[in-house]
């Protein structure tokens, strides 16, 4: 007997019947493909009409939930009914939270280490859908770019494949390259070039695995709009960018597409195997996002605030390897090397590679969310301004998307 479940994300089952075979079949209101349960038993049937009190038939367990992105698919998935089951290896406190984005007994916890393979086993033994978010912007000294993006992420698609889980879904990065631009480092970025072995491990592993390359995120508590409006990253009022970000493309994206655009891929059993590209719908210099940011902050020229170039500011190149060197594990404001090397990256377009709209996903334009992300970075913030007392900060040029 095997159960299917509807393919879209938002598609909303309309009746079950049994056909002349014994197969369950769910109805769906504008989706006719069908993923197939594999083995079910009665608890891995999907019971409920749709929501966040169903359940969908998906026993899922996310890597990396305590991260930046982690709390956007938890949440979506939570609310269609999904069952989680979430890795901690840190303090327990810290994915606490997330038990309130599913209904009673559908978020559940479990701790692990990624070298600890047996833990792993436990994590993933029920579940049908795997998704690694495990990432690091900088190295530690307990795990290196190599121990987390290639042998973790290889480890983690081994143990899903021998465990029988049904999908893998692993999130890269837009800029993956074996052999990265150097921009500021001397051999380029090595969280890209790691994030592209990461990915090949991962398919060797697990075939049918699913791959999702971001671009640029913002959202709440990012690094890259905080990055910008941190006092720690300014010098003299100066913001030291490489090439005064002329030379760097962006297509920002908000985190809460990428949680859409997964949750529509844990869903659509004909993404298996593939590679997809989220980006934002608007491309942009770097030096037009931040003087934008800046605009919105009210830190304006006339105050003293301009962009500058970084291999030209030698402070603020001693700050930047002092604060590496005083805080190694937690750079404060994510000012570090590494982070400048990814930061003058470009965001990389593959003409031809699906993306969110595929999924039917339509991303937010960046300027829609600016604004309420940089709030607290205001200048002046505790000042409460009267209706039209500032002009409205001009929008950023858009650059075309070739």
């Amino acid at each position: 007997m095997a159960a299917l479940i509807p393919k879209n994300t938002f598609a909303v089952a309309k009746r079950q019947s049994i056909c002349a075979t014994g197969v369950a079949v769910q109805v769906c209101y504008y989706s006719d493909t069908p993923r197939i349960i594999k083995n079910p038993t009665t608890a891995s049937l999907k019971r409920g009409t749709g929501g966040r009190s169903s359940y969908n038939g998906i026993t899922c367990t996310i890597f990396g939930n305590t991260g930046f992105l982690g709390r956007y698919v938890i949440n979506r998935l939570g609310k269609i009914g999904t069952q989680l089951i979430l890795p901690t290896r840190g303090d327990m406190y810290d994915s606490m939270p997330y038990k309130v984005a599913g209904d009673l007994g559908q978020i559940l916890f479990h701790p692990f280490d990624l070298r600890d393979e047996e833990s792993i086993r436990r994590c993933v033994k029920y579940s049908n859908v795997v998704i690694n978010l495990i990432g690091r912007d900088w190295e530690t000294k307990n795990f290196t770019f190599n121990d987390v993006h290639i042998e973790g992420a290889r480890t983690l698609a081994r143990i899903a494949k021998e465990s029988g889980v049904e999908r893998f879904i692993h999130v890269s990065s837009a800029g993956a390259n074996p052999n990265p631009t150097p921009m500021l480092l001397k051999n380029g970025s090595q969280f890209m070039k790691t994030k592209w072995y990461g990915e090949q491990a991962v398919k060797e592993e697990f075939p049918e695995a699913t791959i999702v390359r971001p671009g640029t995120i913002f959202g709440q508590e990012d690094r890259f709009f905080k990055c910008f409006g941190h006092s720690w990253r300014t010098l003299f009022q100066s913001i030291p960018i490489w090439k005064k970000g002329e030379a760097t493309e962006k297509q920002p994206l908000w985190a809460g597409d990428v949680a859409a655009g997964i949750t529509a891929l844990v869903n659509d059993p004909n993404t298996i195997g593939k590679t997809y590209q989220f980006l934002g719908p608007k491309r942009y210099k770097l030096s037009e996002i931040v003087d934008y940011l800046f605009r919105i902050m009210r830190k304006t020229p006339d105050l003293g605030f301009a962009r500058t170039d970084v291999e030209t500011s030698y402070f603020f190149q001693l700050k930047v390897t002092i604060n590496e060197k005083i805080s190694p594990a937690w750079p404060m404001a994510y000012l570090h090397w590494e982070g400048l090397e990814k930061e003058a990256t470009s965001d990389k377009y593959v003409k031809g590679m699906p993306g969110l709209e595929d999924l039917g996903v339509n991303p937010i334009e960046m300027e829609t969310q600016a604004d309420w992300e940089m709030f607290l970075h205001k200048s002046n913030r505790h000042y409460k301004e009267s209706l039209g007392e500032f002009d409205k900060p001009a929008l950023p040029k858009t650059i075309p998307i070739f």
